[in-house]
């Protein structure tokens, strides 16, 4: 059973460790001079105590503001690079610097890249990618979590982050799915292809949701349409393209589920000379800053990713409340050229 962390020291630790002080101290920091073996060990002693160094008064005692670790799932998907900006942008104006993890979209990695950063002595982290279904996943985060805040760190995410019970800022992604979906169906699309990552985030289902109920106020339901389930990048986004148009030759319409894979379904379409909207309607979601730049403009759903970012370390930066914060930011459908109406075809 683990002990209740106040009072728990690291002299705690090394005794049940079997190490001395500095060994436990440099081992839970990630500092050098301590073997693999070794680090592992203490670390699953402290772990299995509930031990977390306490980051503030660490700082404190160093006299500098302690740092923020941001965890993103992929720091070339410009979603991400956007919410980036806005963490950057606060943690400027409070004189903290920001190291960034990205994980390649791998949940266990991020578990591990959260307890890296608290092995690196920050005082927030701001987890960017969505949360994710697994129950497994949602238990070892919460874990990692729960005690860097009992430890006196503080925790904010963006997206829905089931059974984490942290500050959170949550996008509209029902709202904007249903928005999509709804453009679409009112242009006359029925022959629709769903370009969807990974149905394990709760981003994916959110976004999903929000399509399902635009199609039932239409008489229809999800699996009436052609979906692939693919990597939430501008690659996957191409598989999808080339598995719908394949399989599906008579789509009016692919609906893909962010930007980056919005951009892979319209290269696809363009090497095989589908004009668009002429043939095929393509709409994207996030509404990056190049969306509107292509050719044609995407339509697409617009969340304000830099704000995002702003808000939720601004949540970070507060003191820990009784419950957790929540913070529901707007979207705004953005139509544009790559969406035309149906009867057209």
């Amino acid at each position: 059973m683990r002990k209740h962390t106040s009072g728990l020291r690291l002299v705690d630790v090394a005794d049940q460790a079997g190490v001395s002080i500095a060994t436990a101290s440099r081992a839970l920091s990630g500092a050098a001079g301590v073997s693999v073996e070794m680090a592992e060990r203490v670390r699953a002693v402290a772990a299995r105590l509930g031990y977390v160094a306490n980051v503030h008064a660490r700082s404190l005692a160093s006299g500098a503001s302690p740092g923020v670790g941001l965890v993103v799932h992929e720091i070339g998907d410009p979603y991400f690079a956007e919410i980036a900006s806005g963490v950057l942008e606060v943690a400027g104006a409070h004189d903290r610097m920001v190291q960034i993890c990205h994980t390649g979209r791998d949940p266990f990695a991020e578990v591990a890249q959260v307890r890296a950063l608290v092995n690196a002595g920050v005082g927030i982290v701001v987890v960017a990618g969505s949360g994710h279904l697994d129950r497994e996943v949602q238990e070892r985060m919460r874990d990692e979590v729960h005690a860097f805040e009992r430890g006196g760190g503080r925790v904010a995410v963006i997206g829905r982050h089931p059974r984490l019970g942290v500050d959170a800022v949550v996008p509209a992604n029902t709202a904007g799915g249903r928005a999509v979906a709804e453009h679409l169906l009112a242009l006359g699309h029925r022959r629709i292809g769903v370009a969807a990552g990974s149905l394990r985030l709760t981003t994916m289902a959110d976004r999903l949701a929000g399509v399902s109920a635009a199609l039932a106020a239409h008489g229809l339901r999800l699996t009436d349409l052609p979906l692939v389930e693919t990597e939430f990048t501008l690659e996957g986004g191409k598989g999808a393209a080339r598995r719908l148009l394949d399989e599906h030759p008579d789509l009016t319409a692919v609906l893909a589920l962010n930007d980056d894979m919005a951009v892979g379904v319209l290269s696809v379409l363009g090497e095989r000379g589908v004009a668009v909207p002429g043939r095929v309607s393509v709409t994207g979601f996030d509404d990056v800053t190049v969306a509107g730049h292509l050719s044609p403009a995407l339509t697409t759903v617009r969340l304000p990713m830099r704000q995002m970012g702003r808000q939720a370390l601004e949540l970070a930066l507060l003191p820990r409340a009784s419950r957790p914060r929540r913070r529901v930011v707007s979207q705004q459908l953005m139509a544009r050229a790559s969406t035309a109406a149906a009867d057209r075809l």
